[in-house]
């Protein structure tokens, strides 16, 4: 099913990817999208992290979601999707909201890759510090609300974002923190577009996810 892979790069590179362990966490808009984009490229072994259920507004963005699983766990679906597409990965699956309390015996797992999909702060700083502590490669999505444009988001550091308000807090704690490692995120330079309500384009958070699992794809094969 890879030969279109195969094609394109070595057989030993991609060999690579059936020995990389990534966990990606948060299974929404920009989380799904990254676990399609790493099962469709040959990533075996992928934990994935989200306590939510589908509601029925995750329908324009969420890869994962469908009128038939609303109100399932993401964690769950998003498997058995990736399990259609690939039935050799090996998913573990975690109903759990991540934070300062249990990310540790998360990471016991020793992943040689963490993808940040998640929207709560306190989890994206503590993930930040556990990458600096601990030597594994993060990626962080930053905000992907209120925008419309996927071609103003790219990889970039934290320290160089800008019309990100997500982006902004993080920066600020990161400073108060005194970190000064360079913190790898996926950040949109479209202005943020003036509403009392949030809102989300699928084509922004899609592209978000798809990014961050070039950065890890990118990584281990160096294309």
């Amino acid at each position: 099913m890879f030969e279109r892979i195969t094609n394109l790069i070595k057989e030993e590179d991609f060999n690579k990817l059936k020995t990389k362990k990534i966990l990606i966490v948060g299974c929404g808009g920009v989380g799904g999208y990254a676990l399609e984009t790493l099962v469709r490229s040959g990533i075996i072994y992928i934990d994935i992290i989200d306590h939510d259920k589908i509601d029925i507004t995750n329908l324009n963005r969420q890869i994962i979601t469908t009128q038939e699983n609303i109100n399932k766990y993401k964690v769950d679906e998003a498997k058995k999707r990736a399990i259609k597409i690939n039935p050799n990965v090996i998913i573990n699956t975690y109903k759990l909201f991540l934070d300062e309390h249990n990310i540790d015996e998360i990471l016991k797992n020793n992943y040689n890759f963490i993808i940040d999909a998640c929207d709560y702060i306190p989890t994206k700083i503590e993930l930040i510090k556990r990458s600096i502590k601990n030597n594994f490669k993060l990626i962080s999505c930053m905000g992907t609300a209120k925008k419309i444009d996927p071609t103003k988001l790219s990889i970039t550091t934290l320290d160089k974002t800008k019309y990100d308000p997500l982006a902004k807090i993080i920066r600020k704690k990161i400073k108060e923190l005194k970190i000064t490692k360079k913190i790898i995120v996926v950040s949109s330079e479209e202005e943020i577009i003036k509403s009392e309500y949030l809102g989300s384009f699928m084509m922004v958070p899609a592209t978000a996810g798809i990014l961050c699992a070039k950065y890890v794809l990118k990584n281990i094969i160096d294309f």
